[in-house]
């Protein structure tokens, strides 16, 4: 019995220690591996740098600031977020499985709906996947999303909001922050676990 016991404390471990998992620092970002959509900014707060939205994009409906040095499949990925302006649009999010700025997943909040939603963007057209209602104190909160295969789920402050299945973006991508319209939104603290 010990022997089994032993075998699978031993899996266990050795399962967990395959699990990469990046802190990313935003002020340590390299400008020239982040492909930005509107003008995005790394300004210092306290000792760490946050990632803003600090002028929409004149050309598109969404301001996007993503990298593909970073392969995205499988695992977790975890951001801070706050809302700072916007009068059509308000908040944002993640995006994942990246192909290019015309191609994604993306999870984003946005408090003048008072909604957390899952979206694809396929050749640049945006679909609804997935929404919850809900409402968020102004100020930073964490978004957090998990991919396994078809499946992922969306989190708000470690609170399970959003799960659901799809099978049109099944290659890796890269990884990134989302915002739409007018929406000025800061993001800080990125982790990512495959």
């Amino acid at each position: 019995m010990f022997g089994k016991l032993y075998l699978i404390l031993v899996f266990i471990f050795s399962t967990l220690s395959l699990a990469d998992t990046n802190n990313y620092a935003f002020e340590k970002m390299h400008e020239n591996t982040w492909i930005q959509v509107g003008t995005w900014q790394v300004k210092k707060l306290d000792d760490h740098g946050v990632l803003e939205l600090t002028e929409v994009s004149s050309s598109q409906y969404f301001n996007l600031c993503f990298t593909k040095d970073i392969h995205f499949l499988d695992g977790m990925l975890s951001v801070k977020f706050k809302a700072n302006s916007g009068y059509v649009d308000q908040g944002g999010g993640l995006m994942w499985r990246v192909q290019d700025k015309d191609n994604y997943y993306v999870a984003r909040f946005n408090p003048l709906e008072d909604n957390f939603r899952f979206y694809i963007v396929r050749d640049g057209m945006r679909k609804e996947l997935a929404s919850a209602d809900m409402k968020l104190d102004t100020g930073w909160h964490g978004m957090k999303i998990v991919q396994k295969g078809s499946h992922f789920e969306g989190f708000i402050d470690d609170i399970k909001l959003l799960d659901y299945d799809d099978t049109q973006l099944q290659k890796s991508g890269g990884v990134g922050m989302w915002t739409k319209a007018d929406a000025l939104t800061s993001f800080s603290g990125l982790n990512i676990t495959k």
